[in-house]
């Protein structure tokens, strides 16, 4: 098996400042090219940590991509490391120098000095293209170790993984065909509860159940071998017979894309009313580019359950839509939701059951609640229904 790791650079991302992003991008990538990461490593901007940290790496990683410090500021040391860590003098890339003065020219602009740093690379190394940015990569070998060194800006360096280091890959090993990962995600049971039931489930040999909950939702992985395909498959239905009534969506796909996608093949247009949720409903489905007709944003103030079903009602026929979705204002630790379709509206008043949880994790879940309700008219289940640890304590059907 190959063992690739990742090794992030810099205090931002080492001290918590900044989310790392790019590594669990490349670990799905890899994951879904066969190459599954074995291990990540952070390192500050310390010129020794990172010439010890690559030294040790190399002797035991077959591939190791370096993510981060090759910027034109003082911190900016992976290059400088690498050449330290293999014995050699930093060079010129003379053809690389000439890309960014050209770069800078055609916006108008004249290159600081200190972009030229970005042209220096360890004397024993290939150099990386980097079609969107100045900061070139490099690849070179140090040990039993293939090292990748990659820029940190995401658009940057995920065209360099797709564009240079996976073609590099490919051609140099014989790679594993990628494992199978069937996934659902669920929404209004604990992890605990739904673990409970698919433990006693038989697993075929190298296969595993996984977890991860990420406040509102659970998501179900089964992970293994594509050799075991047909009794991985046998094994998911049994998981979507047990889960069918808290499964959201499977796959990758998201519930606001479902959402999009379903209302978009029926013809229809949504629109929406929000308090408590304060747009945070309207970014989720516009950014999958959900059919709105209309979205707005109220101050919070009191309001019947039966009133908001009303006026969720009239902000349809004011829309001249046959969908609308309404989140009222949190009062008193208790939440109303409305919808409104062609068959009839709905709504359901709920309390959280406790109060460990934040202001944007309560919005979180309020805004699922509202796209499930939706999600299940469409799919003819019953609009109201419980959601764990959230109470449901009224419903109307008018």
């Amino acid at each position: 098996m190959i063992r690739v790791e990742m090794l992030s650079t810099g205090d931002e991302v080492l001290h918590g400042q900044i989310v790392d992003t790019n590594a669990a991008w490349l670990a799905d990538v890899l994951f879904q090219h066969g190459l599954p990461m074995t291990s990540r490593s952070t390192v500050g901007d310390s010129l020794s940590s990172l010439v010890e940290t690559l030294q040790a790496r190399s002797q035991v990683a077959d591939v190791l991509i370096v993510n981060g410090g090759l910027g034109p500021t003082s911190d900016d040391l992976s290059a400088l490391a690498a050449a330290k860590a293999s014995g050699v003098e930093l060079v010129l890339h003379q053809g690389w120098l000439d890309n960014m003065e050209a770069w800078f020219a055609s916006r108008g602009r004249t290159m600081a000095a200190s972009n030229r740093k970005q042209a220096e690379i360890p004397a024993n190394a290939e150099m990386l293209d980097n079609p969107v940015g100045t900061a070139c990569g490099f690849a070179l070998r140090l040990n039993r170790c293939w090292i990748f060194f990659t820029p940190g800006v995401p658009s940057e360096f995920k065209v360099m993984v797709e564009q240079q280091i996976l073609p590099r890959l490919k051609q140099q090993f014989e790679l594993p065909e990628p494992p199978l990962c069937l996934r659902l995600t669920t929404f209004g049971r604990g992890e605990s509860d739904i673990a409970a039931e698919l433990e006693p489930l038989a697993l075929p040999e190298g296969a595993v159940m996984g977890y991860r909950s990420s406040m509102p939702i659970i998501e179900i992985k089964l992970t293994g071998p594509a050799s075991q395909r047909v009794a991985m498959e046998q094994v998911w239905r049994q998981v979507r017979l047990l889960l069918a009534e808290c499964t959201i969506f499977e796959g990758t796909e998201g519930l606001p894309a479902l959402l999009a996608r379903e209302i978009r093949d029926r013809g229809f247009r949504l629109a929406l009313s929000e308090q408590y949720t304060a747009g945070l409903l309207h970014w989720q489905l516009a950014a999958a580019d959900v059919p709105l007709s209309a979205a707005e944003i109220l101050p919070a103030h009191e309001e019947e359950l039966e009133a908001l079903v009303q006026r969720t009602r009239a902000l349809a026929a004011h829309q001249g839509t046959v969908l609308a979705l309404s989140t009222g204002a949190l009062t008193e630790g208790e939440v109303s939701l409305a919808l409104h379709t062609p068959e009839a509206s709905w709504g359901q008043r709920v309390k959280f059951s406790h109060g460990r949880h934040n202001l944007e994790t309560r919005q979180k879940v309020v805004a699922m609640m509202a796209m499930n309700m939706l999600r299940r008219w469409l799919h003819g289940s019953e609009v109201s229904t419980g959601h764990g640890w959230i109470d449901v304590l009224e419903s109307v059907k008018l």
